[in-house]
């Protein structure tokens, strides 16, 4: 019988203490498994999804992707076109190894964006202690999965750190031998890419019901510090029906005082920008100021003990997130100049009557 056994992790090997005796066992680190959810956008799909598969770390990622139902006789078209692809690709993958696993789930209904989205990701955290989320118009890095991955790894003990973002608004200096610059932590999270842990998203995610409800125990000095102010109107997404789940958990993070890693530059593109659920825009007359091709080089990482936001990064961007990023052209400044000074009061007017 031994008489006593004690069991620490050192960077990615573990030391077991067994009695006067040490033992190190050197593990190949477990990889965050993806959740892919996507609706009827065959292209995209593909896009993203090829994407991922150039990852540097594919081989070792398990994908579940999750596939909503169709809203009506055209979209089911649409839907059933893009299974039958999936299949299809799952068959190659398995073939290949190209992934270490790829798991269909089909809904046989539509159930909406965020019924999808937290339904799967609370179905792939009661089986992993992690989970990236890519919606089907999310196209990484080669070294995205390295990212996220290393962020899981470094910051799984500092519960403070609840996300990790792939996207950012800004445009900061990257530099390999000062890896401490490659990132930064914010209160804002981003939805485009990203991940977090099974113990922060089970404590503190509750999807909200109700403007009400979310805004519980929160100040007006505390809603405008999260609106940045007013440039960033991320609560007015209360008022859909119903309540996107990324503003659910941007306040969840808030209220808990969480903070975001967030690239120096973006590990992903969102290509899905034109013809999305939640976005629309027309070339002619905008464009968004932070639509970048993704870092194609490994990000580096350093572990930060006492993490804090940083006044100087908040300020840039307050200022990017301007307008949500928006940048308009000239005949776009003309169009919405009328709107906001004649269309607009005149619909108010016909509203009050």
């Amino acid at each position: 019988m031994f008489s006593s056994i004690h069991v620490a992790k050192l960077g990615k090997s573990w030391k077991f203490e067994i009695g006067k005796e040490e033992v190190f066992v050197f593990l190949h680190p477990m990889r965050s498994p993806v959740a892919l959810f996507v609706y009827n956008r065959l292209d995209n799909t593909r896009q993203t999804l090829d994407r991922l598969l150039a990852n540097t770390q594919a081989r070792e990622t398990d994908v579940y992707v999750f596939s909503d139902g169709g809203r009506d006789e055209a979209s089911w078209k649409q839907v059933n076109e893009l299974r039958s692809w999936l299949r299809k690709k799952k068959k190659e993958v398995e073939e290949s190894g190209a992934l270490r696993s790829l798991t269909l789930t089909e809904r046989p209904e539509n159930i909406y964006l965020e019924r999808n989205i937290m339904e799967g990701v609370d179905q792939v955290l009661s089986e992993h202690e992690t989970i990236i989320v890519l919606e089907d118009d999310i196209c990484t890095s080669r070294y995205y999965l390295e990212y996220m991955n290393e962020a899981f790894d470094l910051y799984r003990d500092i519960p403070k750190v609840m996300h990790v973002s792939g996207f950012t608004n800004l445009d900061l200096p990257v530099d390999a031998a000062h890896p401490e610059q490659n990132f930064y932590f914010t209160p804002h999270m981003s939805g485009w890419g990203w991940g977090t842990w099974r113990d922060r998203w089970n404590q503190y995610y509750h999807h909200f019901q109700s403007r009400e409800e979310a805004l519980q125990g929160m100040t007006e000095s505390d809603q405008k510090e999260m609106e940045y102010g007013g440039v960033f109107p991320c609560l007015k997404g209360l008022d859909k029906n119903p309540i996107p789940w990324d503003i659910c958990w941007e306040i969840a993070i808030y209220k808990a005082r969480g903070l975001c890693l967030t690239p120096a530059h973006t590990m992903i593109r969102n290509i899905g920008l034109k013809n999305g659920t939640h976005f629309r825009s027309m070339d002619i007359l905008q464009w968004y100021e932070y639509d970048r091709e993704p870092l194609d080089e490994p990000l580096r990482l350093v572990r930060v003990d006492n993490p804090q936001s940083n006044p100087q990064t908040e300020a840039l961007f307050r200022e990017a997130i301007r307008d949500w990023g928006i940048r308009y052209t000239m005949l776009g400044k003309v169009v919405r100049m009328l709107y906001k000074n004649i269309l607009q009061p005149l619909m108010g007017k016909r509203g009050k009557k």
